[in-house]
């Protein structure tokens, strides 16, 4: 798996995203040094309410099927919505990564790949190169008519390492949905006592966390923020293409590595064509039975 700023790309069985431009990120889908769920675990689904109707995000889903436009009279009317697929869910560093075929910071009059919003980091309309980081298009984070429900957050400490606390920033359905696969996959590195394993609503004053600039990695066409607390990637408040702020090296990576994995493989998707993992596994069952029977 690939971590901006800590690892190197494998040589073979690795999956290239491309980085936006203004920062690298990426990672590879299924694999890691950290590991995600040992035998995936089993896919749960959650009902969001989006475009006007009821749609079914399932965590360890495909995704995928067609986009279409979000009925005239709903929010966002005429806007493309869904469609994306796992193997599309890192971005890099920098806000408005991970749309599929698009490569522009920020995220003003984009569709919904993924159907869930970007995250909106509220506070006042900003000034400058960053004045992209704090659109009110999408309203605020307590905004609840944002699929999934409000933003909300959950805190990841290391077990081993005091300068290493990881936020995990979402709709709640899907802060929810990954605390427990965090939890399934990498226990052995959290400090249970100093985490915090329920979600917790964001508030969008300039004292609070996470901060866009301790962002080290969106998912989910900027749907999800994983942040360090401590970094202070300054490239984002820069004209785009300033290459990012390394991260620091006293931190543990195995930690890092382990909720990047996890939250790729795992963060809900809305179900394409009515296909989830799970059916998706019968079908290849039924598949290979089918095969078996026509040798005989």
């Amino acid at each position: 798996m690939f971590i901006p700023f800590i690892s190197k790309r494998a040589a073979q069985n690795v999956k290239i995203l491309h980085p936006r431009k203004g920062g690298g990120g990426g990672g590879k889908v299924g694999g890691g040094d950290g590991g995600g769920r040992g035998g995936g675990g089993s896919p749960h689904s959650t009902s969001i309410s989006a475009d006007g109707t009821t749609k079914t995000a399932t965590d360890f889903g495909v995704g995928g099927g067609k986009s279409s436009p979000i009925p005239a009279g709903q929010l966002f009317g005429g806007r493309e919505s869904g469609g994306g697929t796992r193997a599309e869910v890192y971005g890099t560093s920098q806000y408005g990564s991970g749309y599929p075929g698009i490569s522009q910071r920020g995220v003003a009059n984009l569709g919904f790949p993924f159907v869930f919003w970007p995250i909106a980091w509220g506070g006042a309309v900003g000034i400058g190169a960053g004045a992209y980081l704090h659109t009110s298009e999408y309203g605020r984070p307590d905004n609840t008519s944002r699929p999934g429900g409000l933003l909300t957050t959950a805190t990841f400490v290391s077990s081993s390492n005091a300068n290493t606390t990881l936020r995990l920033l979402a709709d709640n359905v899907t802060t929810i949905s990954l605390i427990s696969d965090i939890q399934a996959s990498c226990s052995s590195n959290l400090n249970n006592e100093s985490s915090s394993f329920t979600s917790a609503p964001y508030h969008d004053s300039l004292s609070s966390l996470p901060q866009p600039e301790q962002t080290i990695q969106y998912y989910r066409a900027s749907t999800v923020a994983l942040t360090l607390d401590g970094y202070n990637n300054t490239s984002v408040f820069e004209p785009e293409g300033t290459p990012d702020v390394p991260l620091p090296s006293n931190i543990d990576t195995t930690l890092l590595n382990c909720l990047n994995t996890t939250i790729g493989e795992a963060v809900p998707l809305v179900d394409g064509a009515g296909l989830s993992a799970a059916n998706m596994n019968i079908l290849g069952l039924l598949y290979i039975a089918w095969s078996l029977s026509s040798l005989f």
